[in-house]
């Protein structure tokens, strides 16, 4: 059995630090309580949480495939 050195362990996870990032945003309403500008009619407040639930979707979608793709090497 070979053993990972811990430098090598955290260089894997970091991509998963990149799942703070819609977290964090949705979490600081200030950013984001206000109506204005709105897109089709609606107001600022939903269309931005919802564009960041789109956002989260990317973010898993790019970390599943940087683990997958460091999970190959040898």
């Amino acid at each position: 059995m070979s053993e990972q050195s811990p430098k090598s362990g955290a260089r894997r996870h970091w991509p998963r630090l990149l799942f703070a990032i819609p977290f964090i945003v949705v979490l600081s309403v200030p950013l984001y309580d206000r109506l204005t500008p709105e897109l089709l009619g609606i107001p600022f407040f939903y269309w931005f949480q919802l564009s960041f639930v789109l956002v989260g979707a990317v973010i898993v979608a790019v970390v599943y495939a940087l683990d997958k793709r460091g999970g190959q090497e040898p």
